[in-house]
């Protein structure tokens, strides 16, 4: 079997019946629909969607064997995968991030920087984590210019260190904290 991809996580009982808040993280949200069983994630349990509707910003699913809201209450935060090789193709420069997930990261002058841990989004854009091979963790924007090249065939991703984080002092003995809670 193929790497298994996180495609939603269940949320908390929505009535009485055994619904359940989902939110998706596909494209397009009724796609889980499509991709048979959904997984846990050791992929010993299996959840097959019996009914889903949209909701304000997420799914309303109901799951085949779960009938109350005690059932529904007990799977809240597990999150839903499927094989990889379920998923559709993704078009040039898309990428699932378990496919981006253990490449090497490399510098514009190809020195060896680390590994991609992860890529996060905390609702202001992809963040890319890496793993240097010495240094603190970095988490970069996952965009064009600090990634400008993502190949997958040679297993890398290129990344443009950032010069200067915009609003950081050259020199941090000059800049002390602000006292009280004025601006």
């Amino acid at each position: 079997m193929s790497a298994l991809v996180c495609v939603a996580r269940i949320g908390a009982a929505h009535g009485v019946r055994g619904a359940v808040k989902l939110w998706t993280f596909t494209e397009d949200p009724f796609a889980v629909r499509h991709y048979g069983p959904l997984l846990s994630k050791d992929g010993k349990r299996q959840f097959e969607i019996a009914q889903v509707r949209e909701a304000k910003d997420h799914l309303v699913a109901t799951f085949k064997g779960v009938a109350t809201r005690d059932e529904a209450e007990r799977l809240n935060g597990i999150e839903l995968y499927v094989p990889r090789d379920k998923l559709p193709a993704t078009d040039e420069d898309e990428y699932y991030h378990t496919d981006l997930i253990g490449l090497a990261a490399v510098t514009t002058d190809g020195d060896a920087l680390g590994r991609v841990l992860a890529i996060h989004n905390f609702g202001a854009g992809d963040i890319i984590e890496i793993a240097p091979l010495k240094g603190p963790t970095l988490l970069l924007p996952f965009s064009n210019a600090v990634v400008p090249e993502v190949d997958l065939a040679g297993g890398r991703v290129v990344i443009a260190l950032p010069q200067e984080v915009e609003g950081e002092d050259s020199n941090p003995s000059t800049s002390r904290p602000r006292e009280g809670g004025d601006p």
